[in-house]
């Protein structure tokens, strides 16, 4: 049902006999929103960079690229290597480096201390959904996401995943796979079961602890996310839990999940993808948050982004979503992830302001759902995608590419 806010007036001493006539206004939820403080838009330059091909047996999936300043800066993307015929068959993670800005890639080379490897236990664990970012008060790199876990080497056990993450210092090599140790139970007394902090974007505070978004189940028997975002501290060495904040849930589907965190003009953003469509919810703390909204473009209509994870970008004095959804002649494409979208966030109405909706990565018979970005300064970021299940198109037999984009200002 659509609610209305009423204006009116009151009177505390009206004459005897006297004649009052009384005006209504009735405001509708878009002149609401339209009464928000308005936006500046923060135009955008967009330029492709080199891309890393895949071969004909992998795909690289989940690439993401983190950058190393210095006097010379170079940038790592790492890729997961996936088979090409069937969802989730990762093994072992691989890197590729540029020291031109991204006009050249090396050859993917396999990190060793990030290779599937086969426990006592007969399960095959692959370090998977990686996000590496550089970490400013340690000088290291920084990478997080969560294990696959397969049974026999085959069937895949979602119960097992965990928050791993690994530490690249300057100069060095990957350090080996650790795990963040978290709480048996949640503020509501539930258990923490598979938490994981796959595809999540992370914030680093300025005294180098870590805003870690991360979700996990309550019920072993059914497969519904509740996310959250974990304080750590870090100290190049090793991530260790102080505290979580506010345990964001919804019944339907698989719940909440894939959260990722930025921080814009003193206030917290956080973006959850839900099976059916996308929320967002604000914070000043960047622990505790409001209540999440669906996710809408600023004339009210849904933003049509579901399924899939959405990231964060901030630059030059703007807050952008970078997202797929519906409505963008993509029925062809599964679960409309592509094209990739970047589009402006309004920050006092937590909406996208639909002229500002630019194409990051064209769609091309791929799927563009599991992105990353790369802050490289206030007026530089990057996103980095891998091209996904060409199998299931007019590519199909094609090798895959993981392509990067720079966006600027102008």
């Amino acid at each position: 049902m659509r609610q209305h806010s009423l204006s009116f007036m009151t009177w505390n001493i009206i004459p005897r006999n006297a004649i009052v006539v009384c005006a209504i206004v009735i405001h509708s939820p878009q002149t609401l929103v339209a009464d928000q403080p308005t936006q500046s838009r923060v135009a955008l330059q967009l330029k492709s960079l080199g891309s890393i091909a895949g071969s004909e047996r992998w795909d690289w999936w989940q690439a993401r690229t983190a950058y190393i300043p210095g006097s010379e800066p170079r940038w790592i993307t790492t890729m997961s290597e996936t088979g090409k015929t069937t969802s989730h068959d990762f093994h072992d993670i691989f890197q590729s480096v540029s020291y031109d800005r991204g006009k050249t890639w090396s050859a993917a080379q396999v990190v060793p201390s990030l290779q599937r490897r086969k426990e006592e236990d007969g399960y095959q664990v692959a370090p998977g959904d990686l996000w590496p970012s550089w970490h400013a008060a340690t000088k290291t790199i920084l990478a997080t996401g969560k294990t696959f876990n397969f049974r026999d080497g085959k069937k895949e056990d979602y119960l097992r995943e965990r928050v791993f993450y690994a530490v690249m210092k300057r100069r060095e090599s990957w350090g080996a796979l650790q795990f963040l140790e978290l709480p048996k139970r949640d503020h509501a007394g539930y258990p923490i079961i598979a938490a994981n902090a796959g595809c999540t974007q992370r914030y680093d505070l300025t005294n180098g602890d870590i805003l870690l978004p991360i979700r996990y189940v309550r019920d072993a028997k059914h497969r519904n996310y509740t996310s959250t975002i974990a304080l750590c501290s870090f100290d190049g060495n090793k991530l260790n839990y102080q505290e979580h904040g506010t345990e964001l849930n919804i019944p339907q589907g698989r719940g909440l999940y894939e959260p990722s965190l930025t921080a814009f003009e003193g206030s917290y953003y956080l973006t959850l993808r839900a099976d059916h469509t996308a929320f967002v919810a604000r914070s000043t703390d960047g622990l505790h948050f409001d209540a999440i909204k669906e996710w809408k473009f600023d004339d009210g209509k849904p933003l049509g982004s579901y399924n899939t994870q959405q990231h964060w970008v901030t630059i030059s004095g703007g807050l952008f979503l970078v997202y797929t959804r519906r409505g963008a002649n993509n029925d062809h494409i599964m679960r409309h992830r592509a094209p990739l979208f970047i589009g402006q966030v309004n920050p006092n109405s937590l909406r996208v302001m639909r002229d500002t909706e630019r194409v990051l990565i064209p769609e091309n018979e791929a799927t563009l759902g599991n992105s990353g970005v790369c802050r490289i300064s206030d007026t530089e970021s990057w996103i980095t995608c891998g091209e996904g299940l060409l199998r299931l198109g007019k590519r199909k037999g094609e090798n895959n590419k993981v392509l990067v984009v720079r966006i600027t200002t102008k």
